[in-house]
């Protein structure tokens, strides 16, 4: 966490420095969406619904695995869904990608992966997200289309928002972009279809947590393992995602000792990095896991999550989803 980012828990010195900066990135937020609400910048709508998972903060909310959930659910309910996702981090000569099962983070970015891998539907990447929904209509018989971390991305027209907040750090000092973590002023919330919030105990309406039983091992052995069997071991911790204090929270949470190592998000792993564990028992987030198989060893291990949504939050969704069938537009 850099010196900007550990201001955002409250007010400092640094803070009131990088006010004047947060009321102009306030300012041409608004603007810009402004303008795609009036028509001076165009917004491309599909032949298919359009859900949209974003957040309104920096960092790491738990949009993943709810994108996670969601696709799997739609696909429960008769629906099917295709994702669109930015491939941050990935370096492909040619977008919109289509991921399949061999397609690398390098190519696509962590999360791409992670969603190919985890969803069970069609997963295009690309900067240009009207370009990939449509590729992907194109390529595949989809009847709605997923756009991951999407809501700041207004060139793709949407039918229903689903806003994810964090519930350990919620809003920060509650300022914009540089001075806070936030994108997008608060009040953006009550113009979305659903906000759940991940982590909160109460407060709020719909909620969801993270949950994890098991670690599975990277060197392709196919092993699985209780985290509780790793309750007597010291062990190393590893998370290159938004919010790494998330995943060792939850890892202490059920009594694991861990020796904590963040990286900044979406690192791009390498051998050295893991070299000082070589022999020794690593735990590992799933989106990391996808940039260090290939040098993983014995000791080695992800833990995959999933997120526990509140029956409220999904009886919300499935009449929501419902309008959008018959054509009733929720955004």
């Amino acid at each position: 966490m850099n010196a900007i980012e550990a201001s955002w828990r409250g007010w400092s010195g640094l803070t009131l420095l990088l006010l004047p900066l947060s009321g102009i990135f306030c300012l041409v937020s608004a603007i810009r969406r402004l303008f795609f609400r009036v028509g001076l910048l165009s917004s491309v709508s599909l032949e298919v619904p359009v859900i949209v998972v974003g957040n309104i903060t920096v960092g790491g909310t738990g949009k993943t695995p709810l994108v996670i959930w969601l696709a799997k659910k739609l696909q429960q309910w008769g629906y099917k869904p295709g994702i669109v996702t930015r491939g941050y981090g990935g370096g492909s000569d040619r977008w919109p990608c289509e991921v399949n099962q061999n397609t690398s983070a390098k190519q696509v970015g962590d999360e791409a992966v992670l969603l190919k891998r985890r969803s069970g539907c069609p997963v295009y990447a690309g900067p240009d997200r009207p370009a990939a929904a449509r590729q992907l209509l194109t390529d595949h018989q989809c009847d709605l289309i997923i756009s991951d971390d999407g809501l700041q991305h207004y060139a793709l027209a949407r039918d229903l928002e689903i806003v994810v907040i964090d519930g350990e750090r919620w809003f920060g000092n509650g300022l914009c972009l540089p001075a806070g973590p936030l994108r997008e002023r608060r009040g953006r919330l009550a113009e979305a279809g659903l906000v759940i919030v991940n982590g909160a105990s109460k407060g709020c309406e719909y909620r969801m947590h993270l949950k994890a039983t098991d670690a599975v091992a990277l060197d392709h052995r196919g092993e699985s393992k209780a985290l509780i069997q790793f309750k007597n071991d010291r062990m190393h911790a590893i998370a290159g995602i938004g919010y790494p204090d998330r995943f060792f929270n939850m890892l202490e949470g059920l009594g694991l000792k861990l020796e904590r190592h963040p990286f900044p998000d979406h690192h791009a792993f390498t051998p050295d990095d893991l070299k000082p564990f070589s022999s020794q028992t690593v735990l590992m987030t799933e989106k990391d896991a996808v940039k260090c198989e290939l040098f993983a060893q014995p000791s080695h291990w992800y833990v995959p999550v999933v997120a526990d949504v509140d029956n409220g939050f999904e009886e919300a969704l499935m009449t929501l989803t419902k309008r959008l069938k018959d054509g009733q537009k929720t955004a």
